[in-house]
């Protein structure tokens, strides 16, 4: 493939592409096929170090980068992206999965991230106040806090990035990213774009490798970066914040996810059909914001539970290359046996398959929409994050059962509720323990919103007006009034 072809396949570290030190290589597969893609560079802890001392370096003259200079390297990267949609589309697609319309729409939502926060880059601003006992004039600034480690997932392998890498330019500070070993070649025709776009040498640093604990540990802990930016599970989000407690790095966490969605009594069917099929099938289901755990009110279970099967049913599954696929594969075949391990024990426990639920033949890591009912209390499903096409539909009577049936999991990332009551939208949204949740709609990602979760699902936010803040420090000044 062309686009496969033209991309770097090395490391990109202080403005130059670079073999690894080791000069090992790590393999990129095809989920669709399971075939080799291509080969890129695998990063060692030297190669680590490396990247870590250019942006080091880069730091000080980046952070006394005038903000317009920076807003206008971001909003031209935004425009090259839009501009090579197509290839990027099909670059993602390859290298994970996702049907060339969902890659499309990523460009889209990824490149936004960079208009945005272009836009929040000259925005950056502090105050001025005289103390309350007017002897000191409090001059307040905000400056870039330094040189990030930002760690992304595979699962949108553009926005991910976007996500991180947009605040961090805009902020004034020099990264080190490194992307999943599944997806690296989004991250490295990315980090091309962005010097194309006029970013100055050793301000993005891009280390691909399959020992991502050998090179970040170091990292953390040796006192030169000072923000880690992470997305990924839980159990790596908590190692990674005791690694960076003993130099207090700051951290922004975006972790897993068991996201709730509520269907009560009074929803609009059509609406709660299609806001669920949005919920848990966009990406496949790999999303942290994906409904895990579908609740219905017993009034509409049975009619809901066959619309959404025969949705779910009426899928086409194929590569993501072709145009009438809807749904691709997952992204390895550990994340399909994942899938279906949660199907083979909910189904051991009692429950109904109304579709999908088994294994298909061929290559790739291909698994069909799965629609579950009757889920009992000690299913597996209910505490595990799918990551998959597996929608498991519960039930419930009342209001006050449903919410805490949701609030009843250690993560609270994002949750749906359904219903054409605004008093109870209102109520029942400000009881629901979770960062972002989306009424009457299935979509709760935007790049103007702040986006994350609370509880065991993380820590700041990603977007909006507060993600620019995730970067940045505060600096008091105090000033004598003479008075």
């Amino acid at each position: 493939m062309t686009v496969v072809r033209d991309v770097p396949k090395q490391l990109f570290i202080g403005g130059g592409w670079q073999d690894a030190e080791s000069g090992r290589t790590l393999v990129v597969e095809d989920p669709a096929t399971g075939e080799e893609l291509c080969q890129v560079a695998d990063a060692s802890p030297a190669d680590g170090r490396r990247a870590v001392d250019a942006a080091v370096a880069a730091q000080p003259a980046w952070a006394a980068t005038p903000p317009r200079v920076r807003s206008e390297i971001l909003r031209r990267a935004y425009d090259l992206i839009i501009a090579r949609t197509e290839d990027l589309a099909l670059l993602m697609t390859l290298e994970m999965g996702k049907p060339l319309a969902e890659a499309r729409a990523e460009v889209a939502y990824g490149a936004e991230f960079f208009r945005w926060f272009s836009e929040e880059a000259v925005r950056v601003d502090g105050g001025m106040m005289t103390a309350p006992d007017g002897k000191n004039r409090l001059l307040v600034t905000r400056r870039p806090v330094g040189p990030c480690l930002l760690i992304t997932p595979w699962n949108f392998p553009l926005a991910m990035g976007t996500r991180k890498i947009g605040p961090a330019i805009a902020a004034g500070c020099t990264i080190v990213l490194k992307p999943a070993p599944q997806t690296p070649l989004t991250s490295l025709a990315l980090a091309a774009i962005l010097t194309e776009a006029g970013l100055p040498e050793g301000v993005l640093n891009v280390v691909v490798t399959s020992d991502a604990a050998g090179v970040v540990e170091p990292l953390l802990r040796g006192g030169q970066i000072r923000k880690l930016s992470f997305t990924g599970s839980t159990q790596v989000g908590r190692i990674l914040l005791a690694q960076c407690a003993d130099t207090v790095i700051r951290t922004s966490m975006e972790l897993g996810g068991n996201a709730p969605l509520i269907v009560f009594d009074d929803a609009d069917l059509d609406v709660a059909v299609e806001g669920t099929m949005v919920a848990k099938m966009r990406n496949m289901g790999e999303s942290c914001c994906a409904a895990n755990r579908i609740y219905v009110h017993t009034s509409l279970a049975d009619e809901f539970a066959q619309r959404l099967a025969a949705r779910m049913a009426a899928l086409t599954v194929g590569p993501g290359t072709h145009p009438a696929t809807d749904v691709g594969p997952l992204i390895d075949t550990t994340g399909r046996s994942k899938a279906h391990d949660v199907v083979c024990d909910a189904v051991k426990r009692g429950a109904t398959v109304l579709t999908g639920g088994e294994l298909p033949d061929g290559p790739g890591s291909f698994y069909p929409p799965t629609v579950l009912t009757g889920i009992t209390p000690d299913a597996a499903i209910n505490d595990t994050e799918v990551f998959g096409p597996v929608a498991a539909l519960l039930t419930f009577d009342t209001e006050e059962e449903a919410v805490t049936a949701a609030n009843d999991t250690e993560f609270g990332l994002a949750a749906y509720l359904f219903t054409q009551n605004l008093d109870r939208a209102l109520r029942v949204a400000e009881r629901l323990e979770s960062g972002m949740i989306g009424v009457n709609t299935g979509l709760v990602s935007n790049p103007a919103a702040p986006f994350g979760g609370i509880k065991q699902s993380g820590l700041g936010r990603e977007g909006g007006t507060v993600g620019i803040g995730e970067f940045l420090e505060y600096k008091y000044l105090a000033i004598p009034t003479g008075a």
